[in-house]
C-alpha cells in the first residue's frame, strides 16, 4: 500500500516542480536588469563572406561607411535603423571631447593648446553625454566598429609621436572614464581612427597608434580607390580623390566635408541640399560601379555627423547605403572586419590585387 502511495505522488510531485520552476524563469525573465550591471554586448557575425576566397575567384565588393565625430543623437538613430533594414555594418570615428560635458572642458589639454580647448564642442550637458553613451552601446551591441577621431579636432601636420602619444591616451582616459557612466565599448577594443582634417606626420602617427594597440588608419588621400597596405605594421584604408561631375570633373577627396568644398566652398546653403544630394549620390554610384567592375578594392565612403547644406552630404549618404548594401557581392562592414578578412587570404592573392590599377571614375 505504501509503496502503491509513492508511486501515485511520483508524477504530482514531479507536475509540481515544473510549475515552480517555470514560475521562477518567468519571474527572473520579467525582471528588469539593474541600470548599473554591464548587459552582455552581441558579438557581430559575419557572412559567409568571410572565408579565404578560392583561385580566380573575386572578392566581395566591401562597403566601408564611416562617419567621424560620432556625436549627434538624431543621426545615431537614424543610422542605427537604416543599418538594420540594410544589412549594413558601418565605423563611427568617435571625438573624445563628445564623452565630457561642457563643464567637464578643462580635463582636456591638446598639445600646444591651453587647457579646456577644443575646434569642437563639448559634449554638452551630463544628459545629453548619457545619452551619447546609450548611442554608442547600442551600437556596438549592433555590429557597429568604434574607432578613435582623437579628441579636439585640430588639425596638427607638425605633432611628434609624443604629442600624438598624448592625444591618444586622453582619447582612452575618456573612454575609460565613460566606462564609469556606463560605457561598454572597452579602450582596448577600439582598432583604428581617421586622422582630423586628415593631417599628420603619418610615421610620427603610426609610431603613436603602435604603442596604443591599434591596427588601422584611413587618414591618406589616394588617387582612386586602392586596396589598403601595411606601413610600419599599421593598415591604411586611404581616403580616394574621385572625378565629381557637378564641379567639372574635378578630383575631389572623397569625404563629405570636401564634397561640400568643391560644390560651395562651404557656405551653408540649405536651399542646396537635394542638389547636394544629388551630386554626391552620383559621385558615389560612380566609384562603387568602377572598384566593382575594376579592382575590388574596399570603397571608404567618408562622412560626419553633420548637417551641412541642409544636411544634403548625410541624405546621399544614407540613400546610397540603403541602395548598395543589399546588391549582390556587396558587403557593407567595418574596417577591422575586412582586416579579419584581409588576414585569411594567400599574401600572394593580395598583393596581386594591389598590383591592379586603382579604380578610377
Amino acid at each position: 500500500m505504501g509503496a502503491r502511495g509513492a508511486r501515485n505522488w511520483q508524477p504530482i510531485t514531479l507536475g509540481v516542480a515544473l510549475i515552480v520552476t517555470f514560475v521562477i524563469l518567468l519571474v527572473i525573465g520579467m525582471r528588469n536588469p539593474d541600470a548599473t550591471e554591464p548587459q552582455p554586448v552581441a558579438a557581430a557575425t559575419p557572412g559567409d563572406w568571410m572565408r579565404k576566397i578560392t583561385p580566380g575567384e573575386r572578392p566581395p565588393q566591401f562597403v566601408l561607411f564611416s562617419y567621424d565625430g560620432a556625436g549627434a543623437h538624431d543621426q545615431w538613430r537614424r543610422l542605427l535603423d537604416l543599418a538594420g533594414k540594410s544589412n549594413a555594418r558601418f565605423t563611427a570615428f568617435l571625438s573624445g571631447v563628445y564623452l565630457l560635458a561642457d563643464d567637464q572642458r578643462r580635463q582636456y589639454t591638446a598639445p600646444g593648446h591651453p587647457q579646456g580647448q577644443s575646434s569642437i564642442s563639448f559634449g554638452g550637458s551630463l544628459d545629453q553625454v548619457r545619452t551619447r553613451i546609450n548611442d554608442l552601446n547600442t551600437a556596438a551591441q549592433r555590429g557597429i566598429e568604434i574607432g578613435t577621431h582623437y579628441n579636439g579636432h585640430f588639425c596638427s601636420p607638425k605633432w611628434t609621436t609624443q604629442q600624438w602619444q598624448t592625444e591618444l591616451q586622453q582619447f582612452v582616459q575618456f573612454v575609460d572614464q565613460a566606462g564609469v557612466q556606463g560605457l561598454k565599448v572597452d579602450a582596448t577594443a577600439i582598432r583604428g581612427g581617421r586622422l582630423p582634417c586628415l593631417e599628420g606626420k603619418f610615421d610620427a602617427v603610426f609610431d603613436a597608434m603602435r604603442s596604443r594597440g591599434l591596427s588601422y588608419d584611413s587618414s591618406q588621400v589616394s588617387d582612386g580607390v586602392l586596396w589598403p597596405v601595411k606601413e610600419k605594421d599599421i593598415w591604411e584604408f586611404a581616403m580616394p580623390m574621385v572625378r565629381m561631375p557637378a564641379v567639372n570633373n574635378k578630383k575631389v577627396t572623397m569625404v563629405d566635408y570636401q564634397l561640400w568644398d568643391a560644390l560651395n566652398r562651404s557656405k551653408d546653403d540649405k536651399s542646396k541640399r537635394d542638389e547636394f544630394a544629388r551630386a554626391t549620390l552620383e559621385v558615389y554610384r560612380a566609384a562603387y560601379d568602377a572598384t566593382l567592375r575594376g579592382n575590388r578594392a574596399p570603397l571608404p565612403i567618408g562622412n560626419h555627423f553633420t548637417d551641412w547644406a541642409g544636411g544634403g552630404f548625410g541624405v546621399a549618404a544614407e540613400q546610397f547605403m540603403g541602395e548598395v548594401c543589399t546588391k549582390p557581392e556587396t558587403v557593407c562592414t567595418t574596417f577591422s572586419e575586412v582586416i579579419k578578412w584581409m588576414e585569411l587570404q594567400d599574401p600572394a592573392v593580395l598583393d596581386q590585387l594591389r598590383k591592379l590599377p586603382a579604380a578610377q571614375t
